[in-house]
């Protein structure tokens, strides 16, 4: 008994579901099933059917993911295993996916024949640039700030 307290204890500690730890989740979903069937003869309620069955469900559901994870690692065991048994291409140049692409340099021109340049139909104005240090919303908004400060003077 003290054996499994131990292997328990560390199986907290474990990711995954091991063993002694499924083995005392069935356990106590099991002494829960047997006070719920006791209390539901005892009292007749059916609050106990109620409670036995979202248990029960819990309790399928518990072993269920268990089950899959499980599986699961099963499965990444296998793969791996199989991915280590297959055999490698060493020493080969052919590669499936190298393309070889020929430009022909008999036609110079490049572009669309479809697209043509627009003119320029007006004039360009060029914007006014400001300092980076200190831009118009900077300003305005310490502006802002001291007409606040202001208003809260005068109170």
């Amino acid at each position: 008994m003290a054996g499994f307290v131990e292997q328990l204890w560390e199986s907290i500690f474990t990711p995954g579901p091991t063993p002694s730890l499924l083995i005392a989740t069935n356990i106590t979903f099991a002494s829960l099933q047997l006070l719920l069937l006791a209390l539901l003869i005892a009292t007749y309620s059916v609050h106990f059917v109620a409670l036995s069955l979202l248990s029960g469900g819990l309790w399928w559901a518990i072993n269920w993911f268990a089950a899959e994870l499980n599986a699961a690692k099963a499965r990444e065991e296998a793969d791996k295993a199989r991915a280590e048994q297959r055999p490698t291409r060493q020493g080969t140049d052919d590669s499936e996916t190298e393309v070889e692409t020929i430009i022909s340099e008999s036609n110079p021109k490049t572009g669309s024949s479809e697209v043509e340049p627009v003119a320029q139909t007006g004039e360009l104005k060029l914007r006014a640039t400001e300092p980076l240090s200190e831009s118009k919303s900077a300003a305005s908004t310490e502006d802002e700030w001291e007409k606040v400060s202001e208003n809260e003077k005068d109170k």
